[in-house]
């Protein structure tokens, strides 16, 4: 039995990967799931796979080096996916030490206890071991409006605490490629949506406030350009990379669904007015009048579009969920999940949000 090292599996992109990676495989693998436990880390998030015997939860931090040494002295990890990070742009910008510390060191832990485990001799490692960083498009900074995109060879050029973060991140993985042959992959995904994601990020924020008939914050003139990625099928292109992805390489996830940000709120205004009840009493709170211009974001990228011809070529992946569909599901798994929202959105994060968008 394959035994995966999942870092942050209680966070949105993470638990989603574990449910994928479940559905595929049932009982082939087996899943330990180190996190923390932070603001975005949500237990809930896996607890229908938390009785499984083939699946481990231990509470940890990736930046405890002892803590990660001892999970590897117990047990005989084949992959680690390490999805654990601090990733919302505004945290870093307020707090941009957090981001270093858990981005940086966190990941140099992580390959350290990999590589201590794995290697057999100088430079040589035990048979079928793989480490896979999962990274952000961000790295590559922002795009002009000429129809251009990131690709692998694309510079390095972070603008945000956080991006800063994950490219250092992302050139100490390729440094231990470089220079200890170390297998891993680094694949760089565009923006992920869908079901569990903390609502701080754009969509679920603007999906709970309209349905409570909150203010819509945008930033700037909303014209910010993102690129939309269904969250399986990120999960599903993290497996295949693993599986078939040439050691070394680095591969973008991206979704080919370039969106301005005042598109996003009105496709999602549409379509809940489409999916509610025409009795639904949440239905009069659905307005554009919600809308709200705020003061953009220090040092915002205007746009991000990442080519995934690279993965497409060489493994098959492609992205299979058109936005459209997407955003239905997404709609759709929080009408069913009301609990869930009312839980995160609670306490210390209604107070963050209030200081971010007051």
């Amino acid at each position: 039995m394959r035994t995966y090292l999942v870092t942050g599996g209680a966070g949105f992109i993470g638990s989603n990967y574990i449910h994928y990676m479940f559905r595929k495989y049932n009982e082939e693998i087996r899943i330990i799931n180190v996190d923390k436990l932070t603001y975005a880390g949500n237990l809930e998030n896996l607890k229908s796979v938390e009785d499984r015997e083939n699946y481990t939860f231990i509470k940890a931090d990736i930046c405890d080096a002892e803590a990660i040494n001892k999970i590897f002295e117990e047990n005989d990890i084949d992959r680690v996916v390490h999805f654990a990070a601090e990733s919302h742009v505004d945290r870093s910008i307020k707090n941009p030490d957090v981001f270093v510390k858990t981005n940086v060191l966190g990941t140099l832990v992580m390959l350290n206890a990999a590589k201590a485990s794995w290697e057999i001799g100088d430079n040589i490692y035990k048979e079928g071991k793989k480490f896979l960083h999962v990274s952000t498009d961000e790295v590559y900074g922002s795009l002009e409006d000429d129809g251009s995109f990131f690709y692998e060879d694309t510079p390095y050029d972070p603008h945000s605490p956080y991006s800063a973060s994950k490219a250092s991140s992302d050139m100490l993985v390729k440094s231990y490629m470089d220079t200890y042959k170390f297998p891993a992959n680094i694949t760089n995904t565009s923006n992920n949506y869908g079901p569990y994601q903390f609502p701080e990020k754009l969509i679920p924020l603007i999906i709970n406030n309209a349905l409570k008939g909150k203010n819509l914050p945008v930033y700037g003139d909303g014209k910010n350009v993102r690129d939309w990625l269904y969250v399986e099928d990120h999960a599903k292109g993290i497996d295949m990379v693993q599986e078939q992805g040439r050691l070394f390489e680095t591969y973008n996830i991206g979704g080919h669904n370039e969106k301005q940000n005042i598109q996003i709120i009105h496709i999602i205004l549409d379509t809940l007015n489409e999916m509610l009840d025409e009795n639904d009493p949440r239905r009069a709170n659905v307005s554009e009048k919600l809308i709200t211009y705020v003061e953009d974001r220090k040092g915002h990228d205007r746009r991000y579009a990442i080519a995934p011809d690279k993965i497409k070529k060489e493994i098959g992946w492609y992205p299979e969920t058109k936005f459209e569909d997407g955003i239905k599901k997404t709609i759709q798994w929080f009408f069913e999940n009301e609990d869930w929202m009312e839980n995160i959105t609670s306490g210390d994060y209604q107070k963050y949000y209030e200081e971010m968008y007051e």
